[in-house]
């Protein structure tokens, strides 16, 4: 429940210009300059702040071909402090499919010789449509879409789209394949994170796969204790992203979302900051 209070608190922070959905007008201050943590789409009308997703493919895209320090910058700075605790806490979008998942009906499992190879799809994403087109693929002025942002990312449909098309006539009036096409993908992953957990943020999203190369190095970590672990595997059976935690409780897949630790009778899982000083007297 604690984790479900602060999910809440991270999401109304991050979409705090509650009368943007009002006017169906996108908040324009000075904050939309800074990234939040988590996937919370720019044009959502109480969006505060801006998407780290879509900031690098604006950056990339433009036509002076810069490259944003300070968007890549923040990015790792997030993972190094935190890496995937980001998915699991502070998420908007994460939140949404944590919600959609406790509607009480029978869940799946994807079997492992699929989810496996499934899981390398969000780091060809991160690639391709958010690094690799906007870079190369550009109109004749030099500049690209935001590819990802344009035609994947269902929480740009979600947080974006379908609130400013409910306040504008003439947005609705505009409604083609594009939008279609993208309500078509919302759907299909509010479905299934009914059935699976969190499908979108284990296989195609590349906020995730960014923050995933962090999580072995990141100062937040999750920590087992071999001496006290009794081999029962509770904390994997108890494990919604499907991670093997007595091999590796820091798995590139681990949100940080604690249900294994909380499944553990010994108190074998801990988890927090983890910062090594170098020692000059044992080296």
């Amino acid at each position: 429940m604690k984790r479900t209070y602060i999910q809440i608190m991270a999401t109304a922070l991050s979409n705090g210009y509650i009368a943007g959905f009002f006017k169906g007008k996108i908040y324009t201050g000075n904050t939309k300059y800074l990234c939040a943590p988590g996937l919370n789409c720019y044009s959502c009308p109480g969006a505060i702040g801006s998407c780290p997703i879509g900031s690098l493919q604006a950056v990339l895209g433009g036509r002076n071909y810069n490259f944003s320090y300070y968007i890549v910058g923040i990015m790792m700075l997030f993972g190094v402090l935190l890496g995937r605790f980001v998915c699991g806490f502070l998420c908007p979008f994460g939140f949404i499919q944590d919600l959609l998942y406790k509607i009480k009906t029978p869940k799946l499992k994807v079997p492992k010789s699929i989810d496996k190879p499934l899981r390398y799809i969000k780091y060809l994403v991160l690639l391709i449509p958010v690094i690799l087109l906007p870079i190369f693929l550009t109109n004749e002025f030099g500049t690209a879409q935001p590819h990802f942002c344009q035609w994947i990312c269902p929480a740009g449909t979600l947080e974006g789209g379908i609130p400013l098309l409910i306040k504008n006539e003439g947005l609705r009036n505009m409604v083609g394949f594009l939008f279609n096409w993208k309500l078509s993908l919302l759907i299909l992953t509010i479905v299934s994170s009914i059935f699976i957990y969190r499908p979108f943020c284990k296989y195609v999203c590349p906020l995730g796969a960014f923050y995933s190369l962090f999580n072995k190095l990141s100062f937040y970590k999750m920590n087992l204790d071999k001496l006290k672990c009794n081999g029962c595997k509770a904390c994997e059976r108890a494990c919604k992203m499907n991670i093997e935690v007595t091999k590796d409780c820091n798995s590139a897949e681990c949100i940080r979302c604690g249900d294994c630790k909380n499944a553990c009778s010994k108190g074998a899982i801990s988890s927090g900051f983890e910062i090594k000083v170098y020692d000059k007297a044992k080296a």
